[in-house]
């Protein structure tokens, strides 16, 4: 009888002890909790970023003037990409001037705008080319960046670094971004449309086909958390995103209707800026990984910075661009 209330007590004293456990949270409770919670803000913020974005393009498809409502969303992405730049170059040692970097972005952006306003579209476009403004801009920025540079001189050390620093980010954003800007200009909100589905489907793809099934690292060391599969994935969304936008919606948006929804151009299309939005997604993962940084910046909770969101469709705007002026689409 002794040995079985002894019995007993041991299983009493377990189960207290194991309800005790139960009710106590442990770490791995809080960070499940916490990354639920991160979760549901980038869902709500992802929406309402979607959704404005929406509007804003539907008022400027329907505005006479091209990019007016589009246009501060732009200037706002640079100013914050800027940022994002200044951010990554100070956590490697780096210190360009911040004003020539914001001024230079700036000016690159408004180039692709204020030829338009002054001369008329068909007077510049046909005589120098819609590209000529922006490469004009980056030239004059990067004279301003060299400027800065000579005034603030005072021994040997950094210089190149800085005057490196400076000149990739105005390239990295202020020429990429016109890029972006020039596909709204010279074929419509359509046309801007394809790049941005295109490259955020795939990186649906990419996100949810390697979570399900991504077994094989891609880039191990630069992005650990990439697969092959997820690759395959981005590719696969991405030509559904841009089969889906040429044959719907391309066709009602842009304001070249010779070249809307043409057969086979969706694949090619679809491939090209598919992969090149991969491309870009690593190649700021590069940049963070070689300054030691998670995020581009902290100012935007569970995104990081504009540049962790624009990074794919920077390097893929080239590429859209240039299969919208070869006719391919």
């Amino acid at each position: 009888m002794a040995s079985i209330l002894g019995r007993n007590t041991v299983w009493t004293r377990l189960l207290n002890g194991c309800s005790r456990n139960l009710g106590r949270p442990t770490a791995k409770h809080h960070r499940t909790l916490a990354e639920t919670i991160m979760l549901r803000w980038r869902l709500l913020l992802g929406t309402l970023i979607i959704a404005a974005l929406i509007a804003l393009g539907w008022l400027d498809h329907l505005s006479t003037v091209p990019g007016i409502w589009l246009m501060p969303v732009v200037v706002g992405f640079a100013i914050l990409a800027s940022g994002d730049i200044l951010y990554l170059a100070e956590a490697g040692g780096m210190r360009p001037l911040p004003w020539t970097v914001y001024g230079g972005n700036l000016l690159l952006i408004a180039s692709n705008w204020i030829p338009r306003a002054c001369f008329g579209p068909k007077d510049v476009v046909s005589t120098v080319g819609p590209m000529a403004w922006p490469l004009l801009a980056l030239g004059i920025g990067v004279l301003v960046v060299f400027f800065g540079e000579m005034r603030r001189y005072e021994k040997p050390g950094s210089v190149a670094v800085n005057l490196a620093a400076a000149v990739f980010g105005l390239v990295y954003v202020g020429v990429m971004l016109s890029f972006v800007i020039q596909l709204r200009m010279m074929w419509g909100v359509g046309a801007l449309a394809s790049l941005i589905i295109v490259v955020k489907m795939g990186d649906t793809g990419a996100y949810t086909v390697g979570r399900l099934i991504g077994r094989h690292k891609m880039a191990p060391v630069l992005s650990p958390g990439k697969t092959i599969e997820g690759a395959f994935g981005a590719l696969a969304f991405a030509c559904l995103g841009a089969w889906a936008t040429f044959h719907w919606l391309v066709p009602s948006l842009t304001t070249s209707p010779s070249q809307a929804g043409l057969s086979w151009g969706w694949l090619p299309f679809g491939l090209l800026v598919g992969l090149t939005g991969l491309f870009g997604d690593l190649a700021e993962s590069l940049i963070k990984r070689g300054v030691g940084c998670k995020d581009s910046s902290r100012w935007l909770p569970g995104f990081g910075g504009v540049l962790d969101i624009l990074d794919s469709i920077l390097l893929a705007a080239p590429v859209a661009w240039f299969c919208w002026a070869i006719g391919l689409v």
